[in-house]
């Protein structure tokens, strides 16, 4: 029997043994699962191939704080969890990252970027701690232009939030007052009625969508949830 099988056979009969668990446990099994003689599915999987489940289950965790389930909160949360340490055992195979490397990186970027915490910065307020973190943030990954802060914020996010996290970061309309920006809206909303060519439709419905979420930005609401709990009224409005 190699070390590793013997590793495993006595991790594994310590793990039956055990009534409770912790971190660590569950590092050691998706090991157990994705090494040899473990899970065929999870031997087969990449980041990739999971890349979807990692998104299902953040959403899923969001759910149960919009719900206020704090049971099925700390389900979902273990959840996302896993997604993690799976993620971390794929690159500890490629001997290029692993778990605690992960949380090694997650501390010191928490004890750089709260100064006013760790060092001599002076930070009273929640405004001055996110400006703070703000300069640190863009000080490491070296984004000097407002070009290169634009482009990190992922694409991947869901279209309304994406649009408002870029109207907020490029000041988009700093100038206009609320009134300015909904008779922007209008107008667009009235020159769209007038179309009849899609690509034209398309890139104005996208200007009057991207203005909804600035006009979202300037009263202090938040565009995802705003649509997101429209969508709910309505659904229940239905039965």
């Amino acid at each position: 029997m190699n070390q590793y099988a013997s590793w495993r056979d006595e991790t594994i009969a310590r793990l039956l043994s055990q009534k409770n668990y912790c971190f660590s446990d569950l590092c050691d099994i998706v090991t157990i699962l994705r090494g040899e003689g473990g899970c065929p599915w999870d031997i087969e999987q990449d980041h990739h191939s999971i890349r979807k489940g990692m998104i299902e289950e953040c959403y899923e965790v969001v759910e149960a704080i919009d719900r206020d389930d704090p049971v099925l909160l700390r389900e979902e949360l273990g959840d996302v969890l896993l997604q993690i340490v799976f993620h971390a055992d794929i690159e500890k195979d490629a001997g290029r990252f692993n778990v605690d490397d992960v949380a090694n990186d997650e501390c010191v970027k928490m004890i750089h970027r709260h100064p006013h915490v760790f060092g001599q910065v002076k930070a009273d307020t929640s405004e001055q701690v996110l400006a703070n973190w703000e300069v640190i943030k863009t000080e490491e990954k070296q984004r000097v232009s407002l070009s290169d802060q634009l482009e990190a914020i992922p694409n991947i996010l869901p279209a309304l939030m994406r649009a408002q996290k870029v109207s907020k970061k490029a000041a988009i309309d700093a100038d206009s007052d609320t009134y300015a920006l909904i008779d922007t809206l209008k107008e667009q909303v009235e020159a769209l009625g007038a179309m009849t060519e899609k690509e034209a439709q398309s890139k104005m419905l996208g200007q009057a969508l991207f203005g909804l979420t600035t006009l979202a930005r300037r009263l202090d609401l938040d565009a995802e949830e705003c649509l997101s709990a429209h969508t709910d009224r309505l659904i229940k409005s239905v039965k």
